[in-house]
């Protein structure tokens, strides 16, 4: 699975809150919480995010709640990848259980900036800057079995594909 896309940059400790803020937690359509996914940090998301684009973050991306509200509205706004120093746990769960891949990466964070294109091979932890040979990394692989995950659309997806693990 190989992506490029435009670079959003987060910092460090992004929570739920932050990815969707609390009024739409009541709200179960994905196109709603797509349009108000980052509508108080970031009101430029919603108009310019495009199918693909990656998200680039700090430590600690996804703290706070356990709700899935948060991996749905940046998987449904376009975001094809999140990339960060390291992720709250229930939120790493949650992203792959909904088909939404993350690789963790120290070295991103520095290497690429705000509005960069990036090429990446999910599979493979691969990446570098589109038309920048010098300005490549590889990233902690994502194993096997989570990869079968994503690749399926989520562990719900993958359940009815395989029956089980």
């Amino acid at each position: 699975m190989r992506l490029t896309g435009r670079v959003w940059k987060f910092g460090d400790n992004i929570d739920t809150d932050v990815i969707i803020p609390a009024r739409f937690l009541n709200v179960s359509d994905k196109a709603t919480l797509a349009r108000n996914c980052f509508a108080d940090v970031r009101p430029d998301f919603r108009d310019g995010v495009a199918y693909g684009d990656i998200i680039l973050a700090g430590s600690n991306f996804g703290c706070g709640s356990s709700r899935e509200h948060a991996p749905w509205a940046i998987k449904e706004s376009g975001i094809g990848l999140v990339i960060a120093k390291s992720f709250a746990r229930i939120f790493y769960r949650n992203a792959f259980n909904i088909g939404l891949p993350l690789l963790e990466s120290e070295g991103a964070w520095d290497l690429f900036s705000e509005g960069d294109r990036v090429t990446v091979d999910v599979g493979t932890g691969e990446m570098g800057k589109e038309g920048d040979d010098q300005k490549s990394l590889t990233a902690k692989a994502i194993p096997d079995f989570m990869m079968e995950i994503v690749q399926a659309g989520g562990l719900v997806e993958y359940i009815k594909e395989n029956g089980s693990f």
